[in-house]
């Protein structure tokens, strides 16, 4: 849309209040909201606001950052009032001087977009987002108690929150998101809503706009949603699986050759094993994160790839028709910045394909139930995680040494503050005992 078509809608439709929407480092979708009647200003990047106060951005002493909307991201909410509506911009921020802000992550992925984009890899995904619809105790907390026991593909009476999954996706292609599909998922109280194909850039802004909608209407329904990863012990977890296609300017698959996987192919899944450990504090970026990631829980353990329909690996290539070959990528979980998240794998995939990587065979067989001898695991901790991130290069330089230090000091507070912690288990285990 143009400035003008804009201006027009936000009169035609009565919106009163736009918010201007970014992602922190961490993948918290945060904004600044403005009237209409400063919406020239916003849409000539004239909105200032102080990134010292958002956590990893700025330090104090030059803490100004403006806000650029970016057009294409335009859209009304649709569960807000009919008159005064509110509509909403995806941002880029940028320094006082015009230039990119390193620390944002729309602008990582952006770039890495565009050096996919000059090698002649045009990146197309899709998305499948799994959360969970939780009850609110009488204090208006989030509960565990959960009263629904339904499993996967099961329909209501069982599944009784296919009324909220339906509110969900119409409310999400009102707003221009177009949804494959949506079911019950295998834990109890779990959901996953499946996007279709598109760009990296649009897949990114759909799973940041999606769990801004999960969790106004969840609130609305009188449910709270949560994208922690693994809430039930015993249950799976939630995962953000990505079927990732790589075209060239021409539509053509450049994965494919004679109705198999490729040269170009082969090296790029090698490069996304190559980086699955060092990457990994991005895609598992939560303590809880790596208790999704265990045997059995229908989650990845090893740094392998199928070349089947076998959901135990790291990475397979799901059966097609038509003869297309895409990756689906299994380890990120439902707490990733998709940002961060997508544009490491472009960067795994570039690299792969650049250093012509080797592949290691296909394994097949369920990994859940059989002893894999030889094949590297994926980080059983956060600590295992921040030691692989901490000690890469590749990550280093793709992130920038700002988001790569200030992700880092993070997740080690984080871990600290974990070991610290008493837990409910230690209780359990040792109050009485010892």
């Amino acid at each position: 849309m143009t400035k003008e078509e804009i201006f027009a809608i936000v009169e035609e439709e009565d919106v009163e209040f736009i918010r201007l929407q970014f992602t922190d480092i961490f993948g918290t979708l945060k904004n600044i909201a403005i009237t209409a009647s400063q919406l020239e200003d916003a849409l000539e990047n004239k909105i200032l606001f102080d990134g010292s106060s958002v956590k990893g951005f700025a330090p104090i002493e030059d803490s100004d950052l403006y806000l650029h909307p970016d057009l294409s991201t335009f859209c009304i909410f649709p569960w807000r009032p009919q008159q005064g509506k509110v509509a909403r911009f995806i941002c880029n921020i940028h320094r006082t001087d015009g230039s990119v802000f390193e620390a944002d992550p729309r602008a990582v992925l952006l770039d890495a977009y565009d050096k996919a984009m000059q090698s002649g890899l045009n990146i197309f995904i899709e998305a499948e987002c799994e959360f969970f619809l939780l009850n609110t105790d009488d204090k208006g907390e989030v509960s565990l108690n959960v009263k629904e026991k339904a499993s996967y593909f099961d329909i209501g009476p069982l599944d009784m929150s296919e009324n909220i999954r339906r509110d969900i996706v119409l409310n999400l292609e009102e707003m221009g998101i177009n949804i494959k599909s949506s079911h019950h998922e295998i834990a109890k109280a779990q959901h996953e809503i499946d996007f279709t194909n598109q760009g990296a850039i649009s897949c990114a802004d759909a799973i940041q706009t999606f769990r801004m909608a999960v969790k106004t209407l969840a609130k609305r329904h009188g449910l709270s949603a949560s994208f922690m990863p693994k809430p039930f012990e015993s249950e799976n977890g939630s995962g953000m699986h990505f079927k990732i296609s790589v075209l060239d300017n021409e539509g053509n698959n450049l994965l494919l050759e004679d109705g198999k996987l490729g040269k170009k192919g082969r090296s790029a899944v090698a490069g996304i094993l190559e980086h699955a450990c060092d990457t990994s504090l991005i895609n598992n970026p939560l303590v809880n994160s790596y208790k999704r990631l265990k045997p059995g829980f229908d989650a990845p353990v090893y740094v392998s790839w199928s070349s089947n329909s076998n959901r135990s690996t790291l990475l397979r290539i799901p059966g097609e028709r038509n003869n297309q070959i895409r990756f689906e990528l299994r380890s990120p979980d439902s707490a990733t910045n998709p940002y961060l998240c997508i544009a490491m794998l472009i960067y795994s995939i570039l690299d792969g394909i650049e250093k012509d990587l080797p592949l290691k065979e296909a394994i097949n067989e369920n990994m859940y139930s059989n002893e894999i001898a030889n094949v590297k695991r994926l980080p059983s901790t956060l600590k295992e995680a921040i030691d692989e991130f901490e000690n890469s290069d590749f990550v280093k330089e793709k992130l920038g040494t700002h988001i790569f230090g200030e992700y880092l000091n993070a997740k080690k507070a984080e871990w600290d503050e974990f070991n610290n912690a008493v837990t409910d288990w230690e209780i359990k285990k040792y109050l009485e005992r010892y």
